[in-house]
């Protein structure tokens, strides 16, 4: 059965002219009155529901009832990265959201090779909520992670310096010696959340570790072998989720 994200209010028995995004959706189904559908809003839980009117600009379903039903993992890992290169940051969002992201956090480093003017870098996270819309209406999930806005990191840790050193669990991925391998501390995160910092090729620079250890995390090593950026997020979240 379709599933559908509606970010809007659904109503049991009550219908709904669906907006432009889930109504291509079903025109593109080629689906006809009386097809059954499953729509989100990602406020938790899904709604049965059937096509009730198919029109040339317009689509209207009747939404059904409520299933409380959620697939969310135990813990909530917030990931925040370094910008990969090339087209790897929407697979990234993909793969993450399957594998249960609460958040994603772009961020600009000394190393990032990606860089994005205010236009461009509005446009980039757009596109990437809706690969992450997408990917939790193919996976299964009722929430969809948000994609926040493009940050330097130094801004972003301030966030994190500010704020009460206790709030949830902070993570770096780091390639020094000495750094705690992550499967021998994932199951002791806080179950209030975790936040798992990564940076893009080439790691985070020096001082880049050194200010987010101020701010309170703590390095952890993924094993020997040395991942791309975008495989040692995804290995860590497995791992954390």
């Amino acid at each position: 059965m379709p599933r559908l994200f509606c970010p809007c209010s659904l109503m049991p028995g009550e219908p709904l002219t669906l907006p432009s995004g889930p109504a291509r959706h079903v025109q593109v189904l080629r689906l006809q009155p009386g097809d059954a559908v499953t729509l989100f809003n990602g406020e938790g839980g899904e709604y049965t529901a059937t096509v009730a009117e198919m029109g040339r600009n317009h689509v209207i379903v009747m939404v059904g009832a409520l299933h409380a039903i959620e697939r969310e993992t135990l813990r909530a890992v917030h990931l925040a990265i370094g910008m990969p290169a090339n087209e790897r940051m929407d697979w990234l969002v993909e793969k993450a959201t399957e594998l249960g992201v609460a958040s994603i956090q772009p961020l600009v480093t000394e190393r990032t090779v990606v860089r994005l003017d205010a236009e461009r870098a509005a446009k980039k996270v757009a596109h990437w909520q809706s690969v992450a819309v997408a990917a939790a209406e193919q996976c299964g999930r009722n929430r969809v992670p948000v994609v926040h806005p493009v940050l330097g990191l130094s801004p972003w840790l301030k966030q994190f310096a500010a704020g009460p050193a206790g709030a949830h669990t902070r993570l770096l991925l780091s390639l020094r010696a000495g750094a705690r391998p992550l499967r021998h501390g994932a199951t002791e995160a806080d179950n209030a959340g975790v936040t798992f910092l990564c940076g893009p090729e080439g790691g985070l620079a020096i001082a880049e570790e050194d200010a987010a250890r101020a701010a309170g995390f703590e390095g952890v090593s993924l094993g020997a072998r040395v991942l791309r950026a975008e495989t040692a997020a995804l290995a860590a979240l497995t791992l954390m989720a």
